[in-house]
């Protein structure tokens, strides 16, 4: 790659003569002298060959070829103000990236509320979300790619900090024949019928959690999936209730009477790498987290916006 010709300095001289109205002003704001200025800016023009300043009375203003650069140039000499700060941060151990791995049952309104904020203070500093599904999140954490993980399994060897329950209801489209018996159902009314389970995306030790052993089983690869399948009559399934407040408020599904279980409330947990210490972005991420967590959940926001990663969970 050629080395560019025109350094970052002579691009800022060249912003502060259009931005403070002259060489002079240009040159009390730099606390140099007018005629550095003034060469710094016919320097640029040879070494560009395109004439950037044209005299207009008094005043220099820009060519239509020096206004197209100088737009391209505040966005350059932007980012590596931006990458110094970075490298500063990074001295002070800022991390320049945080990776999180949620289980894709986890309302993802909460995660999007939290980052939301987290942005503005992240001094540059990358978020990597990855989704997973049941033990797939547990795999990601002691695989070390990780740093923080928000799962509702019991990970042994870990402190988790509690954070709130997601409720999954046990539904069925409208018109399934489980809602035609019109009474209480069995587990052996359930068996009777098509399950759909979300497969687990964990490899060491992955789990038919919520399978209750039924003939007819279809296996999907994600939690929309399955509120798709189930929305168009294809079996039943236990689905997060944030995923699915459209389908109920509009009567396409329908919760299952059973005799018992009809609703789980698992709790989730917020894991830390605990192999890695915690740096300053990552401690306030937790913060967020912990605290959209404890608020109310938002309003239902359907399937359209369910998560698309996969779950073992019915």
């Amino acid at each position: 790659m050629k080395a560019p010709r025109v350094t970052l300095d002579q691009w800022r001289t060249l912003q502060a003569v259009i931005d403070h109205g002259g060489f002079a002003q240009a040159a009390e704001m730099l606390h140099r002298s007018q005629s550095s200025v003034s060469y710094t800016v016919a320097r640029m023009q040879e070494q560009l060959g395109v004439p950037l300043l044209r005299i207009d009375g008094r005043k220099a203003v820009l060519t239509e070829a020096g206004e197209v650069l100088l737009r391209r140039s505040r966005q350059l000499v932007m980012q590596a103000g931006q990458l110094e700060d970075l490298a500063h941060h990074m001295e002070q151990g800022w991390e320049a990236e945080v990776r999180l791995v949620v289980d894709a049952a986890y309302p993802n309104a909460k995660l999007i509320h939290a980052l939301t904020d987290f942005m503005p203070q992240s001094r540059g500093c990358r978020v990597r979300l990855r989704e997973e599904v049941l033990s797939g999140v547990e795999d990601v954490l002691r695989d070390g790619t990780a740093d923080l993980a928000i799962s509702a399994l019991d990970i042994n060897g870990y402190l988790g900090t509690g954070l709130s329950s997601v409720e999954f209801v046990a539904v069925a489209h409208a018109n399934h024949p489980l809602h035609q018996l019109q009474r209480k159902l069995s587990v052996q009314d359930l068996q009777s019928q098509m399950q759909i389970v979300v497969r687990d995306s964990g490899q060491r030790q992955p789990r038919d959690s919520g399978w209750l052993g039924a003939e007819q089983r279809w296996t999907v690869g994600s939690l929309a999936t399955s509120v798709g399948f189930v929305s168009s009559g294809l079996g039943f399934a236990w689905l997060p209730r944030h995923m699915i407040g459209r389908e109920l408020a509009e009567g396409i599904l329908k919760p299952l009477p059973l005799i018992q279980g009809g609703v789980r409330r698992p709790l989730f947990y917020l894991y830390t790498n605990h192999n890695k210490p915690l740096g300053p972005a990552t401690q306030i991420l937790i913060d967020l987290i912990k605290t959209y967590d404890a608020q109310a959940q938002p309003a239902s926001v359907g399937s359209a916006q369910a998560s698309k990663q996969p779950r073992n969970a019915s």
